[in-house]
């Protein structure tokens, strides 16, 4: 008999190319004074016009906030929930990548709520209803757009943690492909790496049910399949397609099933090192399954065969194998980093990231095999 199972979901999403030109009609829903939160990429890549100008088609209001860094600090949030509080915006929209998203999840928590994000980071410590949150991702990989989390860093202590809660969860998701066309070769690659981690870490979580399974699944299809395409050709609108709605499948996972000890060992590297998350998750993906096999042998022969590898009627055990060699040949034919020394990571910080990583206690309840602080130094040491 399976085990009781709640799936949450974003209210409203709309996909496809050109879904951004109803970015107008859905801010005004909610009012008619708007903070956008985007990061410097998207002035860079001259998509800030796309997305201001159906706001102002409708007659609305918009207060830009720019002003964010990879691996987004408490304080950055602070900054932005001080503007949409003060300005008395109706709505937040998060334009960009993760960083964007989860900096314009929490500025809308904080508009509502008093203090400061630090102060809510931890599980539903959110007690009030933010303001209005549309998310618009302009990278293949984070899945922000449809999770209740948003993740800051602290600079004392060093360490990444989230903000976690229904209140978090976004309203709306616009997702337009041709907004992901100019991403470069590199930040699609580890984007992609992140949403494929999503993707095999819900699947495999003791948390799963038979409906995260069901977006897990699909999400590993689509992103094997298409994000060597999307790194190689990048102006391939079909594969740039596949891939952010199999980010967008990956991170509706994650928001029911949660993630595991990749993300758990992950932390750190973007905490203290200031490594970008995606990168950290693709570099640390195999070395984690290695360590997991084990625990979830079956799921991961499932996940071969969703990368395209042949069955042949061989074991799970012989499966689950070559689902690591397709993830480990995937890093390696988009060139993301593999090793931690590449990052200049050495193993004398091995002892205070596994502390860190302790830390990180949900990821790791989820994981399907134990890992202490032992193991996780062995799995750092491993990826070194």
């Amino acid at each position: 008999m399976r085990k009781i199972s709640n799936f949450q979901i974003v209210p409203e999403i709309i996909f496809g190319e050109g879904a951004a030109s109803q970015l107008g009609s859905a801010a005004k829903k909610f009012g008619s004074r708007v903070l956008l939160v985007v990061d410097p990429a998207i002035v860079k890549a001259k998509l800030l016009e796309p997305l201001t100008a159906p706001l102002r088609s409708e007659g609305l209001r918009v207060f830009t906030f720019s002003d964010v860094e990879p691996e987004p600090w408490v304080e950055t949030a602070d900054e932005a929930g001080r503007i949409a509080r003060e300005e008395k915006c109706d709505s937040v929209i998060g334009a960009g990548g993760g960083s964007a998203m989860d900096v314009a999840k929490a500025a809308a928590v904080l508009a509502t709520n008093p203090g400061k994000a630090s102060d809510y980071q931890g599980l539903d410590l959110v007690k009030k209803p933010g303001l209005a949150k549309i998310m618009v991702p302009t990278t293949a990989g984070t899945g922000s757009e449809v999770t209740f989390t948003s993740v800051l860093s602290r600079k004392k202590p060093k360490m990444k943690a989230g903000i976690n809660g229904k209140y978090l969860f976004p309203e709306i998701a616009v997702l337009d492909p041709a907004l992901t066309l100019t991403v470069p070769p590199l930040v699609t690659a580890t984007t992609g790496m992140d949403a494929l981690t999503h993707a095999i870490e819900a699947y495999t979580s003791l948390q799963a049910s038979p409906m995260s399974d069901t977006t897990a699944r699909e999400a590993i299809k689509l992103i094997g399949a298409n994000l060597r395409t999307a790194v190689h050709e990048g102006e391939n609108l079909t594969a740039r397609s596949n891939m952010l709605l199999g980010s967008l499948l990956a991170g509706t996972a994650i928001a029911n099933a949660g993630v595991g000890a990749v993300h758990a060992l992950a932390y750190p590297l973007g905490g203290s090192f200031r490594v970008p998350h995606g990168t950290a998750n693709g570099l640390l993906l195999s070395y984690v399954m290695q360590f997991n096999v084990s625990g979830c042998a079956e799921k991961y022969a499932d996940v071969a065969l969703l990368l395209g590898m042949s069955d042949n009627g061989d074991k799970p055990d012989i499966l689950a194998g070559r689902a690591i060699s397709a993830v480990t040949k995937l890093g390696e034919d988009i060139k993301i980093p593999r090793r931690l020394r590449e990052l200049n990571i050495e193993e004398k910080y091995f002892p205070e990231m596994a502390d860190s990583a302790m830390k990180v206690s949900r990821p790791l309840e989820n994981n399907p095999r134990k890992v202490g602080k032992e193991e996780a130094i062995a799995i750092y040491a491993e990826a070194l």
